[in-house]
């Protein structure tokens, strides 16, 4: 029966092939002369921006999949327990400052979170540390600092990151059932039947196993780092960024461009402070510092690897709090703290 059925969907596969390829030589044929030079530069910035984004990335990526694999041999639900209240406030709060301990960008935390989840993290907790992680680890400071100095600039983006994190974990306190929030795959369990540990282990073997559980999450988160860099690639290659840029001059609408920017450019948060001082003259500070604070909890790779996480309705409060917030931000930077 299914060889029959492939042998009737041949005849269809190769009209249609050949229907797009004969769309294309045609499309080729009308093409202006300059086109192809064109497209060919397009191109070229187009891998160039991509290359630029996934090299930057994997790094952190690697960083945040190898604490998963450590948390999930090492780490037990008692001590999880011990360490993190369950008080909605306080789990919220202490998820956020434990940003301060894992120096992962906004592509490690969401493995790294996803492991501390099923380690039996509560929810306000965990969206907390996916949060602030990003800008609260110790060098994301660093770089900020080295970019505007030990100022404002550094004090308001750990501060409000900080707030927006933690005002998020407790609007999800809420929610008592984490499968109202999760992934169905995430709540029954993240199994990796080959390298599960055992208490009797030895510390060598731990760490095999806990290699095994890096490769695997890495493969895995991989190919949403390489979707959502190939897709903000091709958007800084064919809109023109000096159109949203002579756009952005007003106290509202320059905290809207550049909140679109942060997710456009989907620049690593161990960088951003450097790419966010080319904008200082042009824009104001109050839509700076939301691009600083909402860049590294939403842009187009984070929220791909959310998707992994999360249910699409728990996914679209993740972005709408923090989107929100910043906005609002920004908007009172300009118009009552000029």
């Amino acid at each position: 029966m299914e060889t029959a059925t492939s042998s009737k969907r041949l005849p269809r596969n190769l009209i249609l092939f050949t229907a797009i390829g004969v769309l294309l030589i045609l499309s080729i044929s009308m093409a202006p002369a300059g086109f192809f030079t064109w497209m060919r530069g397009r191109l070229n910035v187009f891998s160039t921006v991509f290359l630029g984004i996934f090299v930057e990335a994997v790094p952190y990526l690697l960083l945040g999949t190898l604490a998963s694999g450590l948390v999930e041999v090492f780490l037990d639900r008692d001590q999880m327990s011990r360490w993190i209240s369950n008080r909605p406030v306080a789990a919220a709060v202490s998820g956020a400052f434990m940003g301060m301990v894992f120096p992962v960008c906004e592509c490690g935390v969401v493995p790294l979170t996803r492991r501390l989840f099923h380690k039996g993290l509560p929810l306000s907790a965990g969206i907390s540390f996916l949060l602030a992680a990003p800008v609260l680890n110790p060098i994301v400071i660093i770089s900020t600092a080295a970019a505007f100095g030990w100022g404002e600039m550094l004090f308001w983006r750990v501060g409000l990151s900080l707030v927006i994190a933690v005002v998020t974990g407790i609007v999800f306190s809420v929610e008592k059932e984490a499968g109202n929030v999760l992934r169905p795959a995430l709540t029954l369990s993240i199994e990796h039947d080959h390298a599960e540990a055992q208490s009797n282990d030895s510390i060598p073997e731990k760490f095999r196993k806990a290699l095994l559980i890096t490769a695997d999450e890495f493969f895995e988160m991989g190919r949403y780092l390489i979707m959502g860099a190939a897709l903000a690639a091709a958007l800084q290659t064919f809109i023109s960024q000096s159109v949203l840029l002579t756009v952005g001059s007003g106290p509202v609408l320059s905290v809207l461009i550049m909140l679109g920017l942060a997710v456009l450019l989907s620049i690593c948060s161990t960088v951003d402070a450097f790419v966010a001082l080319g904008f200082i003259g042009t824009f104001s500070f109050g839509s700076v510092l939301s691009f600083l604070v909402f860049g590294p909890m939403v842009d187009i790779k984070s929220v791909l690897m959310y998707s992994q996480v999360f249910k699409r309705r728990s996914l679209l409060y993740i972005i709408a709090i923090p989107f929100l917030m910043s906005l609002l931000s920004g908007l009172l930077f300009n118009y009552i703290l000029p």
